[in-house]
Order: structure tokens, then C-alpha cells, then sequence
């Protein structure tokens, strides 16, 4: 059965984690400015950015991801099974005229459902690698989005090659802005800002070895620092303390609303190398150290850190080697340096693709102009 589409109505699936909520809202954005109206599905975890955005209408679903064990598995299907019957009835009633899936397994169930009504649909992937979900959606997507060139490792199949448009990671128009932006000036006595973020897995580590590597510093050096930190909320107190004493100028959230005006300030980015973090870090032109998450199958976050670092935007440590002894001599040479964070700043910046939202949005627009991109 084909539904009558709506004239200019676009669903965007995406699961509810930053890496995929964000490079939705960018093409959000891109496409209100052509005069589209759009809509997003997701899960519960999207609640922060829901607040961020509250022009665009978001629809939560009870769709989750598999959980770990006999047990995490069944209630995660039983989840995306009802995720299914939500999103059919969804996309039923929307009659969106193209949907586009943006990974994660809460991202399943509302491309599933537009496929199988014969709905156009495109799928976007942010990492180098496709992810589960994606790869269970490409044989019926129009068009699979690449954010990096396809290599035998990327997980699609000969078949699906065809349909492949590399369009880059869309970030949101506030941050590709800051990509023709001058690097903040930087001396070797003037403040230098570090910017620290990681989710709450990563906080965890960054609450522990960053203020311990920082107030090792001299006392010179350490007032020149100001740290800008996401911390998870359990670890405020007592980090915001760790400063404090340090005499090292601090701000601590566990969730940060105005990412793109930090990037604009900071000197320094240290967190974990998810897609849509590395894209941002490209776009704004900020050196990185990256500290990917080391409990992925396919060590994703590695090859994005990687990708960079092997350009000389960034350095890249793995979490064994994330220690204070280990961070200290870095800071202290960028602290002296400062000349090496501006070209690592320029080389993380000839990386970034601030045009990736512009990109798939003229797929989208081709599909539902039935141009047939």
C-alpha cells in the first residue's frame, strides 16, 4: 500500500544520543530554509535537545536498544516491537513525502514502517563504519548518506554501493558558522579556555584525571587555564572542589546548552571522538584530544580520532594511557607553545565539511521533488 504523501512534510528518525540527534536537527534546519515543514521521531534520551529546539515538533517513541544479556535482549525487542506499531501508525497518519533514518536502533522502526508503504527514504551514517541498524535498512533506502569514503570496511554490500552519496556529517548552523571564524587568539601568557565533554560514560574519566593533571601544573600556569567542563552529576561537587583549589577558573554542567559559543571560545577541546563530535570539532576548526570510547565492537571512535589525528587536527589517546602523568606534559607544552595549537587548529579545520547539511539536503529535496537524485 502507498500512502498520498504530505506536500512538504520530511520525518527524521534518528535515536536520541547527540551523535544522531544532532546531524538530524542540522538538516532540520536546512530544510525549514527551503520551505519544508519537519518533524522528528526518537526516543526518550532526546529530552535535552527536545528543549533546545522547541520549533520543531519532535515524536518520542518507546523504542530502545538492545540491552546486554538474555534478559537486556528480550526487553529491548519487545521495546522495538512496540516502537514498530507506533511508527506505523505514525507515518500513517503524517503521510511524510520522504523519511530519513539517522542510526540507532530507535531510528529502526520509523524507516522500517515508510519502506514498507513504498515512502521514499534515505538513511545517513555519521561513523566510518555502518551501523545495525542502518545495515538492516539499506537494502530498502533510496539513498544510503556517507559521512566518509566507503572502504571494505564500511559494511555495504556491492548491491547497496550504488545507492551511496557521500554528503559528510551535517552539523548544525550555529557551529558551521564558526568554520570561516579565526582561531581565538592565543599568547604565551594570555588564558588559554579548554573545553571538556564526554557524555556520561566519559565524564566519569575526564572528572578524574583532567583536574589532577591541571593542578599539577605551576601556579603561573594554572592561572591561565579556564576549564570548561560536562561533568556527570554524581562527580560535581566534588570536581568544581578539585579546581577550587587548584586556583583553576571553572565552569561545570552536567549538560551544556550553548555548545556552539564554547567552541567559538575555546583554545582546546579533550573528550570522547563519537561522529557528530568530530565533525563539530572540523567545523569549528578546534584542535582535539580525543580520548575514544574503547568498548566497541568495531572501535568506531578510534577511526574517527584517527582520521583526524592522521591530519594533524588531533592527538589521540586511548583510554589505558588516559592518565594525569600522561596529560601534564601535553598541557604544559601547549601552555609554552601556543603556536602548535594554532596549526593543529588549521589542519583540524581543512578536515571539516560545514556544507555536509546542505549536501544531503539536496538529496532529500531531489527525492521528494522526484527528481530521483
Amino acid at each position: 500500500m502507498t500512502d498520498q504523501p504530505s506536500s512538504s512534510l520530511i520525518l527524521l528518525s534518528a535515536g536520541g544520543t547527540g551523535g544522531h540527534i544532532m546531524p538530524a536537527i542540522a538538516l532540520a534546519q536546512d530544510l525549514v530554509s527551503r520551505g519544508y515543514q519537519v518533524e522528528i521521531v526518537t526516543d526518550p534520551r532526546c529530552r535535552h535537545y527536545k528543549d533546545l529546539y522547541p520549533e520543531i515538533p519532535f515524536h518520542v517513541l518507546s523504542a530502545g536498544t538492545l540491552g546486554k544479556g538474555l534478559w537486556g535482549k528480550f526487553t529491548g525487542l519487545c521495546r522495538l516491537g512496540w516502537g514498530l506499531l507506533q511508527a506505523r501508525s505514525l507515518v500513517r497518519h503524517l503521510k511524510p513525502r520522504v523519511v530519513v533514518g539517522f542510526g540507532g536502533y530507535p531510528s529502526y522502526p520509523a524507516v522500517y514502517a515508510a519502506q514498507k508503504r513504498k515512502i521514499p527514504t534515505i538513511i545517513h551514517e555519521a561513523n566510518a563504519i555502518l551501523g545495525k541498524a542502518n545495515r538492516m535498512l539499506a537494502p530498502g533506502a533510496e539513498r544510503i548518506a556517507l559521512s566518509w569514503p566507503v572502504t571494505d570496511q564500511t559494511g555495504i554490500s556491492e548491491v547497496d554501493s550504488m545507492r551511496v552519496v557521500q554528503t559528510g556529517n551535517p552539523v548544525r548552523s550555529e557551529i558551521a558558522g564558526l568554520f570561516t571564524r579565526p582561531y581565538p587568539a592565543l599568547s604565551y601568557d594570555s588564558p588559554m579556555t579548554i573545553l571538556v565533554m564526554g557524555g556520561s560514560l566519559g565524564a566519569k574519566i575526564f572528572s578524574t584525571v583532567i583536574p589532577k593533571a591541571l593542578a599539577m601544573l605551576p601556579a603561573e600556569q594554572r592561572a591561565r587555564l579556564h576549564v570548561i567542563q560536562q561533568c556527570h552529576e554524581s562527580d560535581i561537587h566534588t570536581v568544581r572542589q578539585d579546581y577550587h583549589d587548584a586556583g583553576i577558573k571553572a565552569r561545570l554542567e552536567v549538560f551544556f546548552k550553548d555548545v556552539p559559543e564554547l567552541l567559538a571560545e575555546c583554545h582546546l577541546f579533550i573528550g570522547r571522538s563519537g561522529a557528530s563530535t568530530v565533525t563539530e570539532m572540523t567545523a569549528a576548526g578546534r584542535p582535539a584530544i580525543f580520548v575514544p570510547y574503547p568498548h566497541h565492537a568495531d572501535q568506531q571512535q578510534l577511526r574517527n580520532a584517527e582520521a583526524i589525528a592522521n591530519e594533524g587536527g588531533a592527538w589521540v589517546i586511548p583510554e589505558k594511557a588516559f592518565t594525569a602523568e600522561a596529560l601534564l606534559p601535553r598541557i604544559e607544552t601547549f601552555l609554552q607553545h601556543p603556536e602548535i595549537l594554532f596549526e593543529a587548529a588549521e589542519a583540524s579545520r581543512a578536515c571539516g565539511k560545514p556544507d555536509a547539511a546542505r549536501k544531503l539536503g539536496n538529496l532529500v529535496m531531489a527525492l521528494a521533488s522526484g527528481w530521483g537524485a
